[in-house]
């Protein structure tokens, strides 16, 4: 067993993962979704451990440390006086207390999923904000910065801030359950008919359709506080009160009703899912953005004037928001932000692993004789500049699958080409884009997050108005307002974008420049922004040159960038990029050097 093998996970919880790190090296990661193709897949992530070990080349005796980002013993006061002095319904306190013990071993999860194998490490349970800020800052390009974390709730809090020094990491407050951002959006998100974990996303899409019509009853929920914290008026909740169903254990999370009849008292009615959406729920959406960014933005504002630094990192669920993250250099007074691919609880994993890496001394060699994965070494830290950390598949397996579905795919009027060459390669999927075909893309390494950025995507012309239509109705079978991004190279942000800044995680939406708008009407949101990625040849030179054949070929330094998938998770491996191909009306699918090609043209050639 070598000491530095630590293994971190986010248990017991939506978006369960898993990573490795040897030597405080990121070696693997990948979500347990992944793997058992059921969308934020809750519970124990054994197949997540099981890649991450098969990657790393080690057996499970070979992990000194497992790092979880959970610790139930955390703020145990806060906790035991809440229940003293508010009395909450009895059928929550058990509710919590059953969770808790569900999560209490990890060792007998690990020996039944592992038989044979034997685990003699150490457990180490890290308090779930203090593993959101490990998780950012210590992978960001920052010596010094401050870290905040916001989210629903974790350990009996729901944001933590604190400043980050080098190796060493310092939490500072907190906001405790049970006010909370997060829970705020949440509720609202189920209030406009969205009720499915992880939809807040359709509310921060829908959000530009609207109007702020409502702000002030938002205001009348959020209240700000003169220390730059924030307090829910509770009458509008129900989870501090009583117990509100959170099922997450071997399957999709979902997660009861967080709004009381106040609610519908202060806004109207709440929308069923079955209800078309009007334009009273695009004003709400609306809303509901602008008081979390008011709330945001007044918690940055406070936390400058403490620290004094220039310099920002942000984790937790809510710093998915990449509507506020793409306002926080105009609207706070920080200069600089990072924000790993993995914001939310999956990254929790690699904070935990990182917090017990740095508590138990850190390097055992100097940087300069390490080999860094995840980036450049920076004073005995690793910076994470890409997200290509989970499963590749090899020519091998590829070939194999095409030669095992040769019959499927030649039924299907499908033909494949291999092409070694990648110049051409590039240049042949560049041409097909610009034809206005629609192109599945497999290469390298799987991605850390929720984010298709350029290994596991769906890529289109961002030149053509339909083909937003085109691929919500005919690909991707979504609600028509939800929005795509443009990947573009590095050196042209600036000419298309009014913020020439380091996107590499598609976490932040910048205004593009009203002169280049009509160009790229598929990428364009109604006001004028995207979701930028910024792509670099150093961290995926096949996608770039990707990018760079379409350049050439249009003028057009980007391509549309959306996630490999139909209604389920992001495709881990060849098969289920053939599969999704297969079963969807995309005209190419490339899979390393394999090209497969629909035969007789396209409905959208015509187009």
């Amino acid at each position: 067993m070598s000491d530095s093998v630590i293994l971190g996970l986010n248990a017991y919880h939506g978006d369960a993962s898993a990573c490795l790190l040897r030597d405080g090296e990121l070696v693997a990661a990948a979500e347990e979704e992944r793997f058992r193709r059921v969308k934020h897949w809750a519970g124990f992530p054994s197949e997540a451990i099981r890649y991450c070990l098969a990657e790393a080349g080690v057996g499970l005796s070979s992990v000194a440390h497992v790092a979880v980002n959970s610790d139930p013993r955390s703020n145990i006061v806060r906790r035991l006086g809440y229940a003293v002095l508010q009395r909450p319904d009895i059928s929550l306190v058990l509710d919590r207390v059953r969770n808790q013990q569900k999560r209490s071993s990890i060792e007998a999860e690990l020996a039944a999923a592992f038989p044979g194998e034997r685990f003699t490490g150490q457990v180490h349970r890290v308090e779930h904000h203090l593993a959101h800020l490990a998780s950012t800052f210590y992978v960001s390009p920052f010596e010094e910065a401050v870290a905040v974390s916001v989210d629903g709730f974790g350990d009996f809090a729901s944001a933590a801030w604190g400043i980050g020094r080098g190796t060493h990491l310092q939490l500072d407050g907190r906001v405790w359950f049970p006010h909370s951002l997060g829970a705020f959006y949440q509720a609202l998100t189920q209030f406009i008919g969205f009720p499915h974990y992880g939809d807040e996303y359709k509310v921060m899409g829908l959000a530009p359709n609207g109007e702020p019509r409502y702000l002030p009853q938002m205001r009348r929920i959020v209240q700000l506080l003169g220390d730059g914290t924030f307090a829910l008026d509770l009458a509008y909740f129900r989870h501090h009160r009583e117990k509100v169903a959170y099922e997450w254990s071997g399957g999709s999370p979902s997660v009861g009703t967080l709004f009381s009849p106040a609610l519908e008292e202060l806004l109207g009615k709440a929308r069923s899912v079955d209800e078309p959406l009007e334009q009273k729920h695009r004003d709400i959406a609306r809303s509901v953005q602008a008081m979390y960014e008011e709330a945001f933005f007044h918690l940055l504002a406070a936390l400058h004037r403490r620290y004094r630094l220039d310099s920002l990192t942000l984790a937790g669920g809510c710093a998915m928001n990449s509507v506020a993250n793409g306002k926080v250099r105009r609207q706070s007074p920080f200069k600089r932000l990072y924000i790993q691919s993995a914001a939310g609880d999956a990254g929790g994993a690699i904070g935990a692993a990182l917090d017990v890496w740095h508590r138990r001394g850190g390097l055992t060699a100097p940087a300069d004789e390490r080999s860094v994965l995840a980036g450049d070494a920076l004073r005995g830290r690793v910076v994470m500049d890409h997200a290509y950390c989970g499963p590749s598949a090899d020519e091998r397996e590829i070939t194999a699958l095409l030669d095992a579905r040769r019959g499927e795919i030649e039924a299907a009027d499908c033909h494949a080409e291999r092409i070694d060459d990648e110049h051409r390669l590039c240049r042949v999927v560049a041409e097909a884009i610009a034809r206005g075909e629609v192109i599945g893309w497999f290469n390298g390494r799987m991605e850390w997050g929720p984010r298709a950025l350029g290994n596991r995507s769906i890529l289109g012309d961002p030149r053509r108005a339909d083909m937003k239509d085109i691929l919500n109705r005919k690909i991707k079978r979504r609600e028509s307002f939800r929005p795509f991004a443009p990947s573009v190279l590095r050196e042209h942000v600036a000419e298309w974008f009014e913020e020439d800044d380091d996107v590499p995680f598609m976490m932040q939406v910048h205004q593009i420049r009203a002169g280049k708008r009509d160009q790229i009407p598929a990428v364009t949101h109604v006001d004028g922004s995207g979701r930028l990625q910024s792509v670099y040849h150093r961290t995926n030179p096949r996608y770039w040159s990707l990018i760079d054949a379409f350049r050439q070929a249009t003028g057009v330094p980007m391509v549309l960038n959306t996630s490999f998938n139909e209604n389920e998770p992001v495709v881990c491996r060849p098969g289920e990029a053939l599969d999704c191909f297969l079963r969807t009306n995309m005209d190419v699918l490339v899979l390393d050097c394999w090209v497969i090609k629909r035969g007789g043209g396209s409905e959208r050639d015509a187009g």
